[in-house]
């Protein structure tokens, strides 16, 4: 039986990496989510986002899941899609922020760099916590796993969100810090502070060391 801490590291065959939302609406130029925007609104909103994610996060995220693939650990994705065309499934708060991402639509897929492979589960959720709006508790209860691993975007909402919901439902919570991301280095750092107390926060680089046993077939 383990100790009472998050300080604990990962056994593959207990394990699940799960990317939040790493999907051509959120971080993708021609998305629905930035399409209304010229070249200078655009830069000036979201230009440090994109520059950051395409070089470093990205990398960072192929990189954990190159090596959880080959460790054996489950690799899941979320996206934020509806259940219908029209959105009328979605949550209360997408429908005021106006985040609507239709059923099967470009939008809702996951980017092609880290696209799933085989049969890699993809839940579409339409709330900010996976917990809510897919059925993902059940399914990871259904193939064992104990220890959760999260990258994704953005940091300090939808990433967040599922730790906090994650942590609640008794999964130990890995946070991979540089393969998360948000809209400015401020918010990301905030999120990772406050979210510091739920989880085990390690950086990329930490965690492909602790999975090379793992990965020497």
């Amino acid at each position: 039986m383990h100790p009472l801490t998050r300080q604990i590291p990962l056994e593959p065959a207990q394990s699940a990496l799960l990317f939040i939302d790493v999907q051509n609406f959120a971080i993708h130029r021609n998305s629905i989510e930035f399409a209304h925007l010229n070249e200078q609104e655009f830069t000036a909103q979201y230009g440090w986002f994109f520059e950051q994610f395409y070089t470093n996060t990205l990398a960072n995220m192929q990189a954990v899941q190159a090596a959880c693939r080959r460790a054996g650990v489950e690799v899941m994705y979320t996206t934020i899609e509806s259940l219908t065309l029209d959105g009328r499934d979605r949550s209360l708060d997408y429908k005021i922020t106006g985040f609507h991402v239709p059923k099967g639509s470009w939008d809702g897929k996951v980017i092609d760099a880290l696209a799933p492979r085989g049969d890699e589960i993809v839940l579409p959720k339409s709330s900010s916590s996976v917990f809510v709006s897919t059925h993902i508790d059940y399914i990871l209860r259904n193939l064992g796993v104990k220890q959760l691993v999260i990258s994704g975007l953005v940091t300090d909402q939808c990433v967040e969100s599922a730790i906090r919901d994650a942590c609640d439902l008794g999964y130990l919570v890995t946070q991979v810090t540089d393969a998360c991301l948000s809209y400015t280095p401020e918010r990301h750092e905030y999120s990772l502070s406050a979210i510091n107390g739920y989880c085990r926060q390690i950086t990329t680089a930490e965690l492909l060391a602790e999975l090379h046993p793992f990965t020497q077939a």
